[in-house]
């Protein structure tokens, strides 16, 4: 008989590569919007897995899903397909503007796929010899924003941190300021093939497009021959309270992301696009093992259902003046915020000047009042809650989040 030994939060600094640094905290069971470590302590949790956990934990339609699922099929190559992947795909273009979907494990993945594909269709039907002699294959991004971690993601992401020490990375790539049309403009032209943007940029501190500037960006693609990139990854699956964020602006990408929420912690990512632009991807050119999983697509059939049901679409938007309304209270009490910027349940509260910095200790002080929440940079407090999550752990958890402010404050 094995012998199972106990876990502690010393062990990961033995065995695992050292590019995490995780909480002493380690969780050992969820439920909805709660969470038990191994002392049996609960947490309620404003995280959701960095807007992952949708329907919180271990929701039982998502339980008995995956249960049903991995009593028929586990997996198989893209030789073969399956059914959960044909229905989740038909799905995601009943509720999207897309025609085509192609599958892959997590938000860098669908982001690549992307990205290929931008570059693949500009090389096949605007050749130089069609496009005035110029190589279309140029990428346009924005600073601070954030697409994944592989080389060609980091590349993209506009943040010059996440790519130093594994230079040289790939070129073809510019980036300039988010919100800033008039740079925008300056800086297309017919050699870019394509511009990539997150609807709200989430790791980049919860700031949100404005209305006029994506509309300019979809104009300034449609002028150039240029494909728009929606990076949807964060922002997807109901987090805004419209089943992607690129339906509150009524500006239509011509590829969009998804993966976290996708799923509901079960790995998956996606690429949705038109059958126009998705021909490029011929036979061969791309793939992915893992993608299409029947496992990963059975419950993230679940999850698109679940979710897209307008009375949890519009139970988001109920739930987002809840935490903005009780965030501002406390801030009348303790002057730390300069403002609070949302979407959904996507709520960024931006610490004031003499708070700058000093986000990770507002995040450590809520784990000390048994609450998780996140960072988003160093001066921004973010929350990511389960879309389901109620009323009542809401206001809980906002009364320990105050508990939290009050200990650095005092």
């Amino acid at each position: 008989m094995t012998v199972r030994k106990s876990v502690n939060r010393e062990m990961f600094d033995d065995v695992m590569v050292p590019n995490y640094a995780p909480s002493y905290v380690i969780p050992v069971r969820g439920e909805g919007a709660k969470l038990w470590d191994q002392n049996g302590d609960e947490y309620i949790d404003f995280a959701g897995g960095i807007a992952v956990n949708v329907l919180g934990h271990a929701h039982p339609v998502l339980v008995g899903t995956l249960k049903s699922q991995g009593e028929k099929l586990w997996h198989l190559s893209n030789v073969l397909t399956n059914e959960p992947a044909i229905r989740l795909a038909q799905r995601l273009t009943e509720l999207t503007f897309a025609e085509k979907v192609f599958y892959a494990n997590s938000g860098a993945e669908a982001n690549e796929a992307a990205l290929k594909l931008a570059r693949r269709y500009a090389w096949e039907y605007f050749p130089a010899d069609k496009n005035n002699g110029v190589e279309k294959n140029e990428i346009i991004a924005f600073n601070n924003s954030f697409h994944g971690r592989t080389l060609f993601t980091v590349s993209v992401g506009g943040q010059a941190k996440y790519r130093e020490g594994f230079e040289p990375v790939p070129g073809g790539i510019s980036h300039v300021d988010y919100n800033d049309l008039d740079a925008l403009a300056v800086k297309i032209s017919d050699k870019t093939c394509a511009v990539i943007m997150e609807p709200i940029e989430g790791e980049g501190g919860i700031v949100a497009a404005t209305q006029t500037f994506i509309e300019g960006v979809r104009a300034l693609c449609d002028k150039h021959n240029a494909l728009l990139i929606f990076d949807e990854v964060q922002t997807g699956v109901g987090r805004t309270g419209a089943f992607y964020a690129y339906m509150n602006y009524g500006v239509t990408p011509d590829i969009l992301t998804t993966a976290k929420a996708l799923g509901g912690g079960f790995p998956i990512g996606a690429m949705l696009t038109t059958t126009d632009i998705a021909k490029s991807l011929v036979i061969g050119t791309h793939g992915s093992t893992y993608g299409g999983n029947p496992l990963a697509c059975a419950v993230s059939e679940a999850v698109v259902n679940i979710v897209s049901d307008p009375t949890v679409l519009e139970g988001v938007k109920k739930k987002n003046l809840l935490f903005v309304d009780g965030l501002m209270a406390i801030n009348e009490k303790y002057n730390i915020l300069d403002e609070v910027r949302s979407a959904g349940l996507l709520v960024g509260a931006v610490l004031n000047e003499q708070w700058q910095g000093k986000a990770q200790d507002f995040l450590m002080a809520a784990q000390n009042e048994k609450l998780m929440v996140l960072v988003a940079g160093p001066d921004v407090v973010r929350f990511t809650p389960s879309l389901i999550i109620t009323d009542d752990e809401i206001k809980e958890g906002l009364a320990r989040f105050e508990r939290a402010v009050a200990t650095l404050v005092s």
